[in-house]
């Protein structure tokens, strides 16, 4: 999965409040913070620090990613669709080659001129919909940790992931461990 699709997972999981490993989290990262998050997604804004109203406006943007997440994770992969279908068209998401000083023609799924904010969420947008269109669709999902409502994409192998980080899973496995040595 590419970089685009870890950068929308990052994004929703700093900037949606619910929860995060079992204790309330309020998405209100910092412009720093998240333009650090994003840097993984490559050269697109990767060290470009918002200013704290395109912030706001990923947030918001944010909230409708988690909802793609959120259908796939209940079955609904019509819906998925049509969340980012929405998304791309809204924030105007089509293939546009770049150039930025003296490095290589590159893709972008922006205009070129587009704000920080639509400008990642054009390219998360179509990053989910590449996924969503694949056989890999099935990959996105909701941590299954309980107090936990975080999102994932499953890069593993056998496509077995069910949690959003080994905390969620440790912490998960532990309880379950917890719960068997209390049976009778």
């Amino acid at each position: 999965m590419s970089g685009v699709v870890e950068a929308a997972v990052r994004a929703v999981n700093l900037l949606v409040p619910g929860e995060r490993g079992g204790r309330p989290h309020d998405g209100s990262a910092e412009a720093a913070e998240l333009a650090g998050a994003l840097a993984v997604a490559g050269r697109q804004y990767a060290h470009e620090r918002p200013a704290p109203e395109e912030v706001e406006e990923l947030r918001g943007l944010a909230r409708r990613m988690y909802r793609v997440f959120a259908e796939v994770e209940a079955g609904d992969m019509d819906a998925a669709c049509e969340a980012a279908n929405a998304l791309m068209s809204d924030t105007g998401a089509m293939p546009v080659l770049a150039r930025h000083s003296d490095e290589p023609w590159h893709l972008h799924f922006h205009a070129i001129d587009a704000p920080w904010a639509v400008g990642w969420a054009a390219a998360m947008a179509t990053g989910l919909a590449v996924v969503l269109g694949s056989a890999s669709a099935e990959r996105l999902g909701l941590c299954s940790a309980q107090r936990c409502d975080r999102v994932f994409a499953d890069t593993s192998r056998n496509g077995t992931r069910r949690f959003c980080s080994t905390a969620c899973q440790n912490r998960t496995k532990a309880a379950a461990f917890r719960a068997r040595r209390r049976e009778p």
